[in-house]
């Protein structure tokens, strides 16, 4: 599913994964709240606390952004209707980077444009661009239908590192 994401980034050994943590979300508005939380205790985990605002508040923009603009109907669900494929949070980290996937059924390019500060909304791209240290995304391939948006976020080399 993620394959593609290698090929707009510097090399990455997709074997190389320390670690990795996905979580299904519903399509309802709280699972905002939910995948911060899940976020934040992955990084927690990963003894990575120093990115935890970043990474939850790019990680909220992703997930508002597919429950917003890729479901069917174009909106989140007040009823626990289950989406089929649901929006999926992947959290991928190696040695030296991070990476911030949520899968939708969408197969719609997310639009980067104007921020309008005035605006209640609209900043979601633009946070996500500002927070992290590359973003994109691509279409899925296969039986998988959708696309997958990413973050990247380069991480502090390891204590005792030079």
């Amino acid at each position: 599913m993620l394959e593609p994401l290698w090929q707009g980034l510097p090399p990455i050994d997709p074997g190389a994964v320390a670690g990795a943590a996905s979580c299904a979300l519903p399509a309802e508005y709280e699972a905002v709240s939910g995948a911060r939380r899940f976020t934040t205790a992955t990084l927690r985990h990963w003894e990575l606390d120093k990115l935890c605002d970043d990474v939850a508040l790019v990680v909220s923009e992703l997930v508002t952004n597919a429950l917003r603009h890729a479901l069917p109907g174009g909106d989140a669900r007040d009823a626990r209707e289950p989406v089929d494929p649901p929006v999926r949070l992947h959290i991928m980290r190696w040695s030296s980077r991070l990476v911030c996937a949520v899968r939708d059924p969408s197969c719609d390019s997310p639009v980067a444009g104007e921020a309008d500060f005035a605006e209640e909304s609209g900043r979601g791209l633009f946070l996500v661009n500002s927070f992290s240290d590359s973003w994109g995304w691509h279409p899925l391939a296969g039986s998988l239908r959708g696309k997958v948006v990413w973050a990247l976020f380069h991480l502090p080399p390891a204590q005792g590192a030079q």
